[in-house]
């Protein structure tokens, strides 16, 4: 008898790293379009490629708004996919309140918890689990006064996003352990984020912008007026910061993060239950990247210390990106 247990065991273990046998079908969406997220989706389709598992795709763009998310996690309902994907916040919530036994699995979400996917991050809840993009904002305030010398900080946020929100009060914190000031303008839409920017940047010394989905999706107008009037920019997401124009960019590496993330729906192909996953978090130096631009320090009259060029891995320079 402890034999046949064992043989079954054993074959229960084998079987969560069972190639599926047949060609599966995932719905993957995003709120919006911008590089960071293209490149989680990339991210998860190479996971899942590279893993041997046959797969199509339904790609959905919910541009914005939470009422087309929930039609798409709808959509993905009613197509029976095998596994959904949820890349942000208002997504991945929309997936997981209409989706209640196919697996749904979240990528940048900052505060899981906090949005109700999860109870806690040491394992998935029910058919739910992911990736949280959670980032250090103290720290990055703290290196931003460092090397910027700010005193008050100017910070736009997107009012209605849970996830905004929670980083909101992490930012509030950090300005609060720096001791500097913060100046906050709320936005509800992308095309709110120029007029922000317009109303926030004579009243600070400089802005941090956190993993907020719908201000980097106008990310190019918040870096013009800025640079109009020579405030440094401190970014939380590195991809957005490769096109130049913003001073000082930390984070994670947004395509590595979408290999995880595509990593856990491989597991929950071969077998593994979503509830089983904790919430994974990229916490490994390497997962990320620290770039400087010294045409934007040149601009804002910023003299870097050779410390921080040293410590980058990614320097702007005369408008081009080199790598270290």
């Amino acid at each position: 008898m402890k034999k046949l247990i064992f043989i079954a065991a054993l074959f229960s273990a084998l079987s969560i790293y069972a190639k599926p046998a047949k060609k599966v079908k995932i719905g993957i969406a995003k709120i919006v379009q911008h590089v960071a997220l293209d490149d989680i989706e990339r991210g998860v389709i190479d996971a899942i490629k590279d893993a041997g598992i046959d797969a199509d795709y339904d790609l959905q763009n919910a541009n914005g708004d939470v009422g087309t998310a929930a039609q798409i996690a709808n959509q993905f309902k009613a197509e029976k996919v095998d596994v959904a994907v949820g890349i942000a916040t208002p997504v991945a919530v929309a997936l997981a309140t209409a989706i209640k036994t196919t697996p749904v699995v979240f990528g940048t979400v900052t505060d899981p918890v906090g949005a109700g996917l999860v109870s806690t991050v040491e394992h998935g809840q029910r058919n739910v689990t992911g990736m949280s993009d959670a980032i250090p904002t103290e720290q990055h305030i703290k290196l931003f006064k460092e090397a910027a010398g700010i005193k008050t900080l100017g910070y736009i946020y997107t009012s209605n996003e849970d996830n905004s929100a929670s980083a909101l009060s992490l930012v509030e914190k950090g300005c609060k352990e720096a001791g500097i000031n913060l100046v906050t303008q709320s936005i509800t839409k992308s095309d709110e984020v120029k007029q922000a920017a317009e109303a926030i940047v004579n009243r600070v010394d400089g802005i941090y912008l956190s993993t907020d989905n719908t201000v980097f999706s106008a990310i190019a107008s918040l870096v013009n007026v800025f640079g109009k009037a020579k405030k440094p920019i401190f970014s939380g997401d590195v991809t957005a910061a490769k096109e130049g124009g913003i001073f000082m960019a930390s984070g994670f590496n947004y395509y590595k993060a979408g290999r995880a993330t595509g990593e856990m729906v491989v597991k929950i192909l071969k077998g593994a239950k979503p509830a089983s996953l904790p919430v994974k978090f990229m916490t490994d130096p390497s997962d990320s990247d620290f770039l400087i631009d010294l045409d934007s320090a040149k601009n804002c009259e910023i003299s870097i210390d050779q410390k921080y060029i040293d410590s980058a891995n990614f320097i702007y320079q005369n408008g081009k990106l080199s790598e270290k």
